[in-house]
């Protein structure tokens, strides 16, 4: 591994939020002013192919990521604000394997999105 994808790896593992390679290029760079955007692109693709990070859509026109965890999870997207809030729910585990088994599947994986408003005004999530 180079310094630079050390450097990118360090980025990604303290992101609190999922950010863009725009992002992610403004913090490498801010910790080895060497990193080009290229690299960074370069080492997304890398680490996206060997399925360490993972590429989210959330329907604002960018590429997305996460550090690719153990623990599933779920996003909610506050469509005003941009925020990401990350959510587990028991209940809706227990649905989703009913509903494959329903329909004569057992589930293997899935990845849930939901977009909202928050009631009242503004989220005051984290913006992601």
């Amino acid at each position: 591994m180079t310094d630079q994808r050390r450097v990118i790896s360090r980025v990604l593992s303290e992101a609190h939020d999922h950010p863009d390679v725009e992002q992610i290029y403004r913090r490498a760079v801010a910790l080895d002013p060497k990193i080009s955007i290229a690299t960074v692109y370069r080492t997304m693709k890398l680490y996206e192919d060997a399925n360490i990070i993972d590429r989210l859509d959330f329907g604002d026109g960018r590429a997305r990521y996460e550090e690719n965890r153990e623990e599933h999870h779920h996003h909610l997207i506050d469509v005003n604000s941009g925020a990401v809030i990350e959510f587990k729910n028991d209940e809706l585990e227990e649905m989703k394997h009913k509903i494959a088994a329903g329909l004569g599947y057992d589930l293997i994986g899935d990845r849930l999105e939901l977009y909202g408003v928050k009631k009242g005004g503004v989220g005051k999530a984290t913006k992601a």
